[in-house]
């Protein structure tokens, strides 16, 4: 009886097909989950282009323009949602000021202390590590745009696979500001506190 118990073949696919399933199914949804999310990114940080142009209008009306952001975004994700903080606009007075304010490293370890000199670029008496004023600037300023949202994914893979639950997609432009106007620039400064 053993003998032909184990000599009996009938079944073995359907074992086979139960022990390779499970890992199929991952990776299927998984290539979903990828395609799905290079399909929202493209598509979100088409929206922020479109948006960073849009903004740099003299009078644009930047809460429009964000829920336009949004409401892209929605069309393939429909429970998108902004991230807590986002979208946010800094602004700078030229593109070189996008970094941190320049300083002397006397003690040559790369982190600004006191009493180490600087330059104050945007004239607030302290050092910044981004001397940026939040808002949309004003003429011939550079604006830096960021909206950050975050939706449901398609599958349950982040909890199988210890991910977490929504996924985040980030998108940043920067443009500068039509030459509507005077350009309000203030003379940096030195500062050694």
């Amino acid at each position: 009886m053993i003998r032909r118990i184990s000599g009996d073949l009938r079944g073995a696919a359907a074992i086979e097909f139960a022990l390779v399933v499970p890992f199929l199914l991952l990776l299927i949804m998984g290539l979903c989950e990828l395609a799905y999310q290079g399909y929202i990114q493209s598509i979100l940080t088409g929206a922020v282009e479109k948006a960073g142009r849009d903004s740099t209008i003299q009078g644009a009306d930047i809460d429009t323009i964000d829920d336009q952001v949004l409401t892209q975004v929605q069309q393939a994700a429909p429970r998108a949602v902004f991230s807590t903080g986002f979208p946010s606009r800094k602004s700078y007075t030229t593109f070189g000021n996008i970094q941190p304010e320049p300083f002397t490293d006397l003690n040559g370890d790369g982190v600004r202390q006191i009493g180490e000199c600087y330059t104050d670029i945007n004239n607030n008496k302290a050092w910044d590590a981004d001397p940026g004023s939040t808002g949309a600037g004003g003429a011939s300023d550079s604006v830096v745009y960021t909206v950050t949202i975050s939706y449901p994914r398609l599958f349950p893979l982040a909890a199988w696979m210890g991910w977490t639950g929504p996924q985040v997609l980030t998108a940043t432009t920067t443009l500068k500001n039509q030459p509507y106007g005077t350009q309000v620039i203030t003379a940096p400064t030195t500062v050694c506190t």
